[in-house]
């Protein structure tokens, strides 16, 4: 079954006339992965290379996470499904948000193919507030510092660059909460 909606996702235009460099979803799942992370949507690299998370924000992910790149990309495990499946291009000051048209149109479907019992990690605003509703009113971080609150669900920040700024204002982060995901990952990764 996930084959079948892995085509159908591939061969997805829902959005492209929005789409400045044209539609290549980029998502990554099987009927066992374990761990579910949920982006906002592929940078230029991921979509030139058709690779989820290959850039240096995947590169933090998977030093944030401790996963090695061989389980990272390996569908049987990890679940790559970011909340817009393309490209949307260039904004001022970063990437454009993800396309609205992705999480409603395949969402559902690709995690009624996954297991119950995954951890799901929220990377970025756009996937928390979709998936927390009732956080909106919370800022960012303040979902990242209540992660226990969410289990088996863990909200982080995008790894982009600007991260590092971000975790030099919050030092919590390193300290209590990447030990904590990174013991929830191994588990779910066994």
């Amino acid at each position: 079954m996930s084959e079948d909606l892995l085509r159908q996702i591939s061969a997805c235009r829902i959005c492209a006339d929005h789409l400045p460099h044209g539609p290549r979803p980029v998502v990554s799942f099987s009927a066992t992965s374990r761990i579910l992370i949920i982006g906002q949507a592929p940078g230029s690299k991921v979509h030139a290379s058709g690779i989820p998370w290959d850039d240096d924000s995947g590169d933090r992910l998977r030093d944030w996470t401790g996963l090695n790149k061989e389980q990272m990309y390996d569908p049987a495990q990890v679940a790559l499904v970011p909340m817009g499946f393309c490209y949307p291009g260039k904004a001022s000051g970063g990437d454009m948000p993800p396309r609205k048209e992705c999480a409603p149109a395949w969402h559902d479907r690709v995690l009624e193919t996954l297991p119950a019992d995954r951890l799901t990690l929220l990377v970025g605003a756009y996937a928390q507030a979709h998936y927390l509703p009732e956080t909106r009113k919370l800022s960012m971080t303040e979902r990242v510092r209540r992660w226990h609150e969410f289990a088996p669900v863990i909200p982080l920040p995008h790894p982009a660059w600007r991260s590092r700024i971000w975790m030099g204002k919050n030092p919590w982060f390193e300290a209590e909460v990447l030990p904590e995901l990174r013991a929830a990952v191994a588990q779910a990764i066994r």
